[in-house]
C-alpha cells in the first residue's frame, strides 16, 4: 500500500539527485575529492533508504543477487566490443577523440579506469539511481514509470557534465556566426546575433546528449528490473565507462602519429 512517507521519500530522492551532480559536482572542492565524496555520499544513500523501509532486496544486493546473470555480462561484453569495432574503422574512429582522455597520460588513465570512475561515477550512480531511486519509485509507481522517471532524472543529473564535455571538445557553438539581414531594416548587431546562435546550437547539443544518456539510463533500469541484481547494471555501466576511456586513448590522433610508420594501423586495428 502507498503511503504519504514513501511518496515523499521518492520525491525527495528525485529532488536531491537533480540538484547533487549540477550544484555539487560544479564545485571545485567535488571535483577534487570526487571518488571519495561519492563514495561517502553512496553510503549516505544507502542508509537513507534502510531509513526509508527499503530492504537490501529491494535495492537489489540481497542473498543471491550479487550475480549479473548471462544478460548483464552478454551486454557488457557487446559493449566493449562495440567500441573495439568503432577504433578499428577510420569512418567511426573520430567519435572516440575525446579531449578528456586522450589529453591524459598513462598514470592519470589507470587512475580514471581503475578508481575514480569505478568508485566516483558507476558505483555511486547505480546505488543512487537504478539502487535507491528505482526502489523508491517502484514502491509508489509501476515499474515501467519507475524506469521511466528514473531514466528521466538520470538525464538531467548530466546536463552539467554534458555541458563541460562540450566546451572541453570545443563543440559550445560557433560565436562568429552573423543573422541574416532583413531587407530594408539596420543589419542587426553580431555579437549579439552570434552569441544567441551560439546559445541555441550550445543549448540543442546539451539537449541531445542528455537524451542520450537518458535512453542509456533506460537500457540500465531495465537491466537491473529483468534482472533483480544490481550487479547487472554496474556491470555494464564499468563496460561503458572503462573501456571506452581506454580504447579511445588508445587511438588518439596524436598518440597514433608517434607510433613508427605501419604501426598506426596495427595500434587502431583493421582499416
Amino acid at each position: 500500500m502507498r503511503s504519504p512517507r514513501d511518496a515523499g521519500f521518492a520525491v525527495a530522492s528525485c529532488a536531491v539527485l537533480a540538484a547533487y551532480n549540477n550544484v555539487i559536482g560544479a564545485q571545485p572542492w567535488h571535483r577534487r575529492w570526487y571518488a571519495p565524496v561519492n563514495a561517502g555520499a553512496a553510503s549516505a544513500a544507502l542508509a537513507a533508504a534502510a531509513a526509508g523501509g527499503l530492504t537490501a532486496a529491494d535495492l537489489g544486493l540481497g542473498r543471491g543477487r550479487w550475480r549479473p546473470g548471462r544478460l548483464g555480462a552478454g551486454l557488457s561484453a557487446v559493449t566493449a566490443a562495440g567500441y573495439l569495432a568503432a577504433a578499428a574503422l577510420p569512418a567511426t574512429r573520430p567519435l572516440l577523440n575525446d579531449k578528456r582522455i586522450t589529453s591524459l597520460d598513462r598514470r592519470a588513465l589507470a587512475y580514471q579506469v581503475a578508481f575514480r570512475i569505478p568508485v566516483g561515477t558507476v558505483l555511486w550512480e547505480e546505488i543512487a539511481f537504478r539502487g535507491v531511486l528505482q526502489a523508491a519509485l517502484r514502491r509508489v509507481m509501476p515499474g515501467p514509470a519507475a524506469i521511466a522517471v528514473t531514466s528521466g532524472v538520470f538525464g538531467v543529473w548530466h546536463v552539467r557534465p554534458t555541458a563541460a564535455a562540450l566546451r572541453v571538445n570545443g563543440l559550445a557553438g560557433d560565436r562568429g556566426s552573423v543573422c541574416p539581414r532583413p531587407s530594408g531594416d539596420d543589419p542587426p548587431s553580431k555579437s549579439v546575433c552570434g552569441a544567441s546562435s551560439a546559445n541555441m546550437q550550445f543549448a540543442a547539443r546539451v539537449a541531445a546528449g542528455v537524451a542520450v544518456t537518458t535512453a542509456g539510463g533506460v537500457l540500465f533500469s531495465w537491466l537491473r528490473a529483468r534482472s533483480g541484481s544490481l550487479t547487472a547494471p554496474v556491470l555494464l555501466h564499468l563496460a561503458t565507462n572503462c573501456v571506452g576511456p581506454v580504447v579511445a586513448w588508445a587511438v588518439a590522433p596524436d598518440r597514433l602519429s608517434q607510433l613508427p610508420p605501419g604501426a598506426a594501423d596495427a595500434a587502431a586495428g583493421p582499416g
